[in-house]
Order: structure tokens, then C-alpha cells, then sequence
């Protein structure tokens, strides 16, 4: 039986701070993709991906561990894979999994920057990616040290592999991937975008054949940036970025629920705010905190919370954690989905919140924020009532 917290009340920000600054006109000018990991020994994890621009192949995964709940940050070392069968290319993100105490999964996306010299990561003309893959490493020394990089092999039919959220350890030991698909940069036929499931039964070595978590078998509904986490009593419950490719605008976010392990899923549920989905704090009483982007409405990172994984998140539980201030369009239309994800590639100075429940009951959210030429990673902890 599910206990679900009766309390109510707005979320508060107790503190703020940086985890390291922008330096302009550097490799580390440009802050983005955050993620956090707390770990059994009462330490915290965070990668960032660091770059002179928001997509360069100057750009890299780094690692930082906080050894107080995430007030004061130490960059510590770690490389994300440069080379892959040959090919010269980038870590575009990383997302950290403690599986087991002190043994570590990184899971990295790497893209190609050799195929494609000098192209961006997104084809406007086709809406094509270059060329991506995934590759894991493990610790046994809560990231001190890591094996080799090693690839994992994706069905044709996933196209350049996107890894949306840390690897997910379910109740049963099975370890479970998010990855989106993608269509290779040279494609110009519709695509039809869908988000899968990857299951491993031996700590990450094999992975299982891809499962359905979101599709429009139209292809008009795009299911982006699915967010996800397991909650107390092992559901999975999934976030998802929603964006209309005909009407080339973005919806209000959608939640999915799975009981099995995401192999069957609830329909997705309108949460009736916008837009952009963050990875979820779950706390140990089945208490969610969902960190959201409302990019075109308050232009604003926020945050709500919900007794239970399928309840509701009042408007008036939600917390400003960060205000962007800005004389641009807050117009949710761009034109065309091309331009669409063009201008989150290359002008969106803020967003990506990643929310971890912390042992003393407060809720911890990186982000990145700034301006064109300078973006920090930043982090917030949050207070529920």
C-alpha cells in the first residue's frame, strides 16, 4: 500500500550558488547538460558539459563532487571518450548511476564530429543528427577511477542514439536506459520520432532489445527529453518535453506512469503547465519534485511538487528558481521545426534542471544560466513544506 504525504504548501529556495563559473572565450565558456548523482558514501556527483559554444568540437564532459550536500564543489578528473572505433568525435553529455555502493555507471553520448566535418549537430535542411553513440564505463571506487569506454550497440532502426536521462536501477536489479531516436544528417524523409526502453539484467554488460515508451504513429507528436525516475514503490514514471510538428509549437508537458518496468505504459497525461521537463526528485515518502523549463510563458526555471508520482503538481506548490531576464519573443512558434531546434542548439541561454532528493529531505537541482557568451553551472537547494 502506497502512503501518499497529506502535507501542502509552495516549494522554497534556501540556497543558491555556483558549481563553477563561465570563463568567456574559453573551452569553458559555455555550461550545459547537468546531472547529478548522490552517492551511498554522502557525497554528490555532478557532470556538466563544457565548451567554448553550446555545440563545438571543443566540448566535453566534466565531473564534480561536493562533499557537503552540494555547497561547495571540487572539479575532479575524468576524460569522456574522444576517439571511437577510429572516428574522432565529442561527449556531448554524461549521466552517473550508482548501481551497487561504490560502483559507478557512466553512460555517456558521444557524437561523430569527424563524418561531417565542421556541421552542427542538427542538419536544418533534413532535421538530421550527426552521427551519435553511447558508451558506457564502470567505477568500483565512487569515480575515482574507470574502465575503458565501451560502445553499445543500437538497432538500425534507432538511428544516431539519444540518451535522455541517467540509466534507472528498478526494484528488481534491472537497469533500464531511456534513449530517443534519431534520423541520420544526410535523411530527408518524415520522421518519426519515438522514445524506447533498454533493459539490462547483468549491471549494464548486455542490454535487451529496444521497448516503446512514447510514439505518435503520425509523426506529428514529438516525445522529447524523456525525463524519468523510479519511485518507492518501483513504478517508473516518465516527463516529456511534447512539441507539435505541424503546428511547430510545444505543448504542455505530458507524464507517463509504468508498473512493469516500462514495458506498458499509461496515456500520457497533460500536467497542464509548460513546457520543458527536468529530471525528477523523488523523495523516500513517494513526494515528487518536478524542475521545469516555462521558456516562453514566465521565461523561467521552476518547480513544483506532487504528493505521489501520479498526483497532481499545483500551481501554487511551484518555486522560481531561476528568472531569465530577457527583450527577446516569448512567442512559442518558431516557423518550422528545423528552426525550432536550431535556436535551443545555439540561443537558449538557460535550462536542463536535473532535481536529486537529498538524505536530509531537501531537493537539490542543477541548471545552467547566463548569456550567449558565458553560461554557469549553477545549483539550487529547494525546501518542501
Amino acid at each position: 500500500m502506497r502512503i501518499i504525504s497529506t502535507k501542502t504548501g509552495p516549494l522554497r529556495v534556501v540556497e543558491r550558488g555556483v558549481v563553477r563559473a563561465a570563463e568567456p572565450g574559453t573551452a569553458h565558456a559555455v555550461f550545459t547538460y547537468p546531472t547529478l548523482t548522490p552517492l551511498s558514501n554522502g557525497r554528490i556527483l555532478a557532470t556538466f558539459r563544457a565548451g567554448s559554444s553550446k555545440d563545438g568540437d571543443d566540448e566535453n564532459s566534466e565531473l564534480f563532487e561536493s562533499p557537503d550536500g552540494g555547497r561547495t564543489w571540487e572539479q575532479i578528473p575524468f576524460q569522456g571518450p574522444r576517439i571511437v572505433n577510429g572516428v574522432r568525435g565529442t561527449s556531448r553529455l554524461c549521466h552517473i548511476t550508482e548501481i551497487e555502493p561504490g560502483h559507478l555507471l557512466a553512460a555517456v553520448m558521444w557524437v561523430d564530429r569527424q563524418s561531417f566535418p565542421d556541421k552542427p549537430l542538427f542538419n536544418p535542411q533534413t532535421e538530421g543528427c550527426l552521427p551519435m553513440v553511447i558508451l558506457l564505463a564502470d567505477s568500483h571506487d565512487y569515480g575515482r577511477t574507470w574502465s575503458p569506454w565501451r560502445v553499445i550497440p543500437m538497432p538500425e532502426e534507432i538511428g544516431p542514439a539519444s540518451l535522455t536521462d541517467a540509466i534507472m536501477k528498478l526494484k528488481d536489479g534491472t537497469l533500464a536506459m531511456s534513449i530517443e531516436t534519431n534520423k541520420a544528417y544526410d535523411d530527408s524523409s518524415k520522421w518519426y520520432q519515438r522514445v524506447v526502453l533498454f533493459h539490462s539484467k547483468d549491471q549494464g554488460q548486455t542490454w535487451g532489445p529496444p521497448v516503446v515508451a512514447g510514439f505518435d504513429r503520425t509523426g506529428r507528436i514529438y516525445n522529447w527529453d524523456q525525463r524519468t525516475g523510479v519511485t518507492p514503490d518501483g513504478r517508473i514514471v516518465a516527463f516529456l518535453w511534447t512539441y507539435d510538428s505541424t503546428a511547430h509549437s510545444y505543448l504542455n508537458m505530458r507524464r507517463r506512469i509504468s508498473a512493469d518496468n516500462g514495458y506498458t505504459w499509461t496515456e500520457a497525461e497533460d500536467l497542464g503547465f509548460a513546457d520543458q521537463a527536468g529530471h525528477p526528485a523523488i523523495l523516500s515518502d513517494g513526494r515528487v519534485v518536478e524542475a521545469y523549463v516555462d521558456r516562453f510563458g514566465t521565461q523561467s526555471i521552476r518547480a513544483r511538487w506532487a504528493p505521489d508520482a501520479a498526483g497532481p503538481f499545483p500551481a501554487e506548490t511551484a518555486v522560481v528558481i531561476y528568472a531569465h531576464e530577457t527583450t527577446g519573443s516569448k512567442g512559442p512558434h518558431t516557423g518550422t521545426t528545423s528552426a525550432t531546434i536550431s535556436d535551443m542548439l545555439v540561443a537558449w541561454t538557460y535550462g536542463l534542471p536535473f532535481a536529486e532528493a537529498l538524505p536530509d529531505g531537501d531537493v537539490l537541482v542543477v541548471y545552467y544560466a547566463g548569456t550567449n557568451r558565458a553560461m554557469d553551472a549553477c545549483w539550487a537547494r529547494l525546501r518542501l513544506p
